[in-house]
């Protein structure tokens, strides 16, 4: 029997801008412990297993951090706090429903573009 598949990826941002850099980051000294308590959480909930944090890099998204993304279904939340984590993982991860006012707004997150497009618009 193979080790099974995860229901659920969820990328956590774990990006940080040098001091003195313009854009926001998505770890600062108030953010930084955010990864561990999600992956704490899920353990706690017994759902490690099922659910796979990973730690990314930049997801594009600053002015919004820290975020994290959650496939499958491609939602990624916004402005998160530990609270917030902790209230996705019981309503998204354990209910199926997403937390509508942590997503990013629409206007943050347009639709997936393929790469054959962007190579189009691109002039490519």
């Amino acid at each position: 029997m193979g080790i099974p598949q995860p229901a659920f990826y969820i990328f956590k941002c774990e990006q940080s801008a040098p001091p003195g850099m313009p854009k926001p980051s998505c770890v600062t000294p108030q953010t930084q412990d955010l990864f561990q308590h999600l992956a704490q959480s899920l353990m706690k909930q017994g759902i490690m297993g099922t659910v796979q944090p990973i730690r990314t890099s930049c997801m594009n998204r600053c002015q919004m951090g820290p975020v994290m993304l959650v496939e499958p279904g491609h939602t990624m939340y916004a402005g998160l706090t530990k609270e917030k984590i902790d209230r996705i993982i019981e309503e998204h991860i354990l209910g199926g429903n997403v937390v509508e006012e942590y997503v990013i707004p629409q206007e943050m997150w347009d639709a997936p573009i393929s790469p054959a497009d962007m190579k189009q618009q691109m002039g490519m």
